[in-house]
């Protein structure tokens, strides 16, 4: 199937899957006389695939191994374990990151009075570089 097909069926963009082609990250498409990529239900596999571990978070890399992994029969199931593993706590991580943004956001709003007035203390706090406690 052509290229259109194939975003049409994974629910990715024609350009996106040029890029994984481009990055190795799936087999190479066969090439028809006209020039025009031919691809397969097996792309279409790794293509979702892809896409299903990218709504997870991982990165290209990432998936890149985990499809090794995929495509590797003799594979340990500890070693993908030991992948999703490390990506939960790449996320537990970003969520307490993200914790504290929210803290700082609320102490910050908290401590302005939104209205007419053009001193603000969101604004000054930020100059300043002290964005969360008070100040």
């Amino acid at each position: 199937m052509n290229i259109s097909k194939a975003a049409q069926a994974t629910g990715l963009t024609a350009k996106t899957i040029r890029y994984y082609e481009s990055l190795k990250l799936i087999s190479p498409a066969h090439r028809l006389d006209n020039g025009y990529r031919d691809y397969n239900e097996s792309h279409l596999r790794e293509l979702s695939f892809i896409s299903h571990a990218r709504e997870l978070g991982f990165t290209l890399k990432e998936c890149s191994d985990l499809l090794g992994l995929y495509n590797d029969k003799s594979r340990k199931s500890a070693d993908v374990k030991s992948l999703a593993l490390k990506k939960m706590a790449d996320v537990e991580e970003k969520i307490s990151q993200l914790q504290v943004i929210r803290e700082s956001l609320q102490q910050l709003t908290g401590c302005c009075h939104g209205d007419d007035r053009p001193d603000c203390p969101i604004i000054d706090r930020l100059a300043k570089g002290k964005v969360s406690g008070s100040g």
